[in-house]
């Protein structure tokens, strides 16, 4: 584990380069960090032989503490100013983006609002617009926070588990947040994408992947049965197979106006 410092922050993140292959940037949910990946990176990087990038943003995992409450835009912040900072920091060029949940729309975001070079996504997960079974199940994440023991399972990969949870739950039920959507950036995304998502997701409906299908010039779905909201977790074998298979066809096509990355 090593540190940077990114907007002003102290960010720990893993960066495991495999010489010239490209470099999969993991991009963690809204209750996650470096460590709750726990050996799904590893498992991607047998599996392709890509290099990866796993880092805690701030506010989570042992990276700077939270020092006000987020803001509603805090994932086009993230997506748009901290991640270039970092993936310029440490030399990631054409990377490819796995982000679950939060972290899914966050590499939406970044590659339909910066013009930098993305040679793939990959979204588990994603949020593209506030559903009303995302707030009812926020809410009761709230209620467990509570009256579980969901405080000591979080303080295992958060510094302050308390206010990495306040940062999520509160400003996604802002009644501000309530009209967030990032739908704008989907046509403008360049690269390929892949959208996995469970039949099961307590956390929204198969319309957060359809859209992303509709929208996105270059976009295929993956829908599994007998999944929640955290596939890599649910279906870790479908979802690594899955990966595999998109990050071969870039190898072989890579996307028109983008130069093909290691074959």
């Amino acid at each position: 584990m090593a540190f940077a410092r990114i907007q002003g922050h102290r960010i720990e993140y893993e960066f495991v380069p495999a010489g010239a292959a490209p470099v999969i940037v993991f991009l963690h949910e809204g209750l996650g960090s470096l460590t709750t990946w726990r050996d799904f990176p590893q498992s991607i990087a047998q599996a392709t032989a890509c290099g990866t990038l796993a880092y805690s943003r701030h506010g989570h995992g042992r990276s700077d503490r939270l020092d006000a409450p987020r803001r509603v835009d805090f994932m086009h912040e993230e997506a748009l100013q901290a991640l270039p900072e970092l993936l310029d920091g440490l030399g990631i060029e054409q990377p490819i983006l796995l982000g679950h949940s939060d972290g899914g729309s966050i590499a939406l975001i970044h590659a339909g609002g910066t013009g930098r070079l993305v040679a793939g996504l990959i979204v588990l997960a994603p949020h593209v617009m506030v559903e009303d079974i995302s707030i009812r199940s926020i809410r009761e994440a709230g209620t467990l926070f509570a009256t579980t023991d969901l405080r000591e399972k979080l303080a295992r990969h958060h510094a302050d588990p308390e206010a990495t949870f306040r940062g999520w739950n509160e400003v996604w039920l802002e009644p501000a947040f309530r009209s967030w959507n990032i739908e704008a950036f989907l046509p403008r995304i360049t690269c390929p994408v892949l959208a996995i998502q469970g039949e099961d997701d307590e956390y929204g409906t198969m319309e957060q992947i359809e859209r992303i299908a509709r929208l996105a010039p270059d976009a295929e779905l993956l829908k599994l049965p007998h999944c929640g909201h955290a596939p890599h977790r649910d279906q870790p074998q479908a979802v690594i197979a899955a990966v595999a298979s998109f990050i071969d066809g870039i190898r072989r096509q890579p996307a028109p106006g983008v130069s093909a990355i290691d074959s």
